[in-house]
């Protein structure tokens, strides 16, 4: 025997469906609650709390005066999801700064303009990090930004902001693709990240899009034995039930 959906679960499918499809996109202004009560005939209360549990659960983002928004990437987590590293940090209770090695206008060429999707020569600026926790290095942010994208780009202090932060600033995120690698690192990012002579190290290559176009392409370098990377998915219209926290695993050795 078949059981009827509470109506305001109905509602829920109905946003997340849409969601999931790419109908609704990042950004993307949601129905309201007075659009969701003339088109779905509902009450005022059934809509209300649809938009209230997608707001709780990350699917959406209501804003005070302006209306109910697709949720952008959470800069929040894991492998699964886009991270700032300054937020990754301070999510653990510890202090992130960073040290500016190069940022530059380049002409892009071979695998950058490939990523890019760019002619070969089209400006590109490339940034040069190392980003540290509480005084120790952790990662390598080696990105190449499409300079149209982002023409302010050099004039930033990346020191004081990542560049997560300002190209989020720019424009919001649409789309993210990343690998990861373990590889020997080169003598370089070894000397940056302060990395044992046979330590291998974790490598994100990541991609990011905005309307419709990449525009960041990244490899985040990161020193093997003092980072992991974890990821916890729940599919559409499903329920966390599993806690936020991550067990370190270092905790489990000891």
């Amino acid at each position: 025997m078949s059981v009827n959906k509470p109506r305001y679960q109905e509602l829920k499918d109905f946003i997340i469906e849409k969601i999931s499809s790419g109908e609704l996109k990042p950004t993307d202004r949601v129905p309201s609650e007075n659009e969701l009560v003339e088109s779905k005939n509902v009450s005022r209360m059934t809509a209300n709390r649809a938009l209230r549990e997608l707001d709780d659960e990350g699917y959406v983002e209501r804003v005070a005066g302006r209306g109910t928004f697709v949720s952008d990437f959470l800069a929040r987590s894991d492998l699964l999801e886009v991270q700032n590293i300054a937020d990754e940090i301070a999510q653990r209770g510890n202090t992130h700064s960073s040290r500016v090695v190069r940022q530059s206008l380049q002409h892009a060429r071979g695998e950058v303009a490939e990523a890019l999707h760019i002619e070969q020569g089209t400006d590109v600026f490339h940034l040069l990090l190392v980003h540290a926790e509480n005084a120790l290095p952790i990662q390598v942010e080696d990105r190449y930004v499409l300079a149209s994208f982002a023409p302010d780009c050099l004039l930033q202090d990346f020191s004081r902001m990542t560049p997560s932060a300002y190209l989020t600033s720019v424009a919001p995120l649409q789309e993210a693709e990343q690998a990861v690698r373990a590889k020997l690192p080169s003598l370089a990012i070894r000397d940056y990240l302060d990395m044992g002579a046979e330590e291998a190290s974790l490598v994100v290559i990541r991609r990011t899009w905005s309307k419709g176009h990449p525009v960041t392409f990244s490899r985040l370098h990161h020193p093997g034995s003092r980072y992991e990377l974890t990821g916890h998915y729940t599919p559409p219209g499903t329920l966390r039930t599993a806690s936020a926290d991550v067990v370190q695993l270092e905790n489990l050795r000891r």
